[in-house]
């Protein structure tokens, strides 16, 4: 590794940190962090570029945050600005990364589908992305029915009441990525997945990624006076209560990609979804609360806006930060999806894989 280096991060609910550096022998020269960051006192800025100074290149940003806070003046105050965003900075400097005004972003926001197309569209799309064939894609679901959609590592029997939920007419699928169950009624929910290249979250760890690529909603939530924060490893909250879970699944194929999706409540019909959901104590306990029903604040009541304008909001605040074409799906994109969803996602092998 030689030669010189520019890395950029915007610290999730902070400040724009930039980093340019070179590396020589294995170790990092002259290093030079910049930023909108507010920093008290001025030296404290050559403090952390001298911390930075000489040290392996493959440090990780723990490491080199240790080094940052050894080295700063007493009585620094950052604002906007924490000593783990500067070492990720660096570390994505030296992985190449992309921001993510680098890409021509495109949106596709189709009509109601069902939840097993859905499933197969995340992993179809994310594919073409990877292969270089699609752009960076934002896609705004509308589900066609209900559902409950677990995490590809739960188990069916566990997780849901197959009884309640037949009585209630809900499907269930599997998704591709881990996580958590997902109650969903169509003019509840409002979910939307990002089909990413992996150079965007490059340098970043995979708790850092869910921070990373969930910052921008923040920004729309709290454009329509919602106080929300990023909750690891992957909840949105607010003061209220959750609002949104979040899940990934990397693919490999190709340069690589990552598929980011989140479900939000914008209302939700909290005695159904008891019924239907196993949620059980132990899930509870390191929430701070003893029901299910208390740990979700639907968007309805925290914005007082229809769903569409939620969409609307959070769609033109995307368009704002990093620009978003109108798109739609190719005709073999949904062909494919169509029978993925066939072979895959109706499928008991699936969708009970792990029973």
């Amino acid at each position: 590794m030689h030669g010189a280096y520019h890395g950029e991060y915007k610290v999730p609910g902070g400040k724009l940190v930039v980093v340019d550096l070179d590396s020589e022998n294995g170790v990092l020269r002259n290093v030079r962090v910049a930023g909108d960051f507010f920093l008290e006192p001025d030296e404290a800025i050559l403090a952390i570029d001298g911390a930075l100074e000489g040290a392996p290149a493959d440090t990780d940003a723990s490491g080199l945050a240790a080094r940052i806070e050894t080295a700063l003046p007493p009585g620094t105050q950052m604002y906007g600005l924490t000593a783990e965003g500067v070492g990720i900075a660096v570390r994505r400097a030296l992985a190449h990364a992309t921001d993510w005004t680098d890409y021509d972003w495109q949106l596709v926001h189709e009509p109601p589908q069902s939840p097993a197309l859905h499933m197969a569209l995340d992993e179809v799309l994310t594919a073409e992305v990877a292969a270089g064939r699609r752009p960076p894609t934002l896609r705004v679901w509308e589900w066609g029915a209900p559902a409950v959609v677990i995490g590809s590592f739960q188990s069916l029997r566990n997780e849901v009441d197959a009884e309640a939920a037949e009585r209630h007419g809900i499907q269930v699928v599997r998704r591709i990525s881990g996580g958590g169950a997902m109650f969903v009624e169509p003019g509840n929910t409002i979910t939307y997945s990002l089909s990413v290249p992996d150079a965007l979250v490059q340098g970043l760890s995979f708790a850092d990624s869910y921070a990373y690529l969930d910052d921008w909603v923040l920004g729309a939530l709290g454009d329509m006076g919602v106080r929300a924060w990023y909750q690891p490893l992957n909840d949105i909250a607010t003061d209220a209560g959750k609002i949104a879970g979040a899940a990934q699944k990397r693919l490999v194929a190709g340069e690589g990609a990552v598929l980011h999706h989140v479900t939000m409540a914008y209302d939700i019909d909290a005695d159904k979804m008891t019924e239907v959901l196993r949620i059980g104590r132990e899930k509870l306990s390191d929430k701070g609360t003893k029901s299910a029903k208390k740990r979700v604040d639907p968007l309805r009541r925290q914005t007082g806006l229809p769903r569409e304008a939620v969409i609307e909001r959070m769609i033109a605040s995307f368009r704002g930060r990093y620009g978003l074409a109108e798109g739609r799906l190719t005709e073999d994109e949904l062909r494919r999806a169509k029978e993925l969803a066939e072979s895959k996602f109706t499928t008991p092998q699936w969708t009970s894989r792990v029973p």
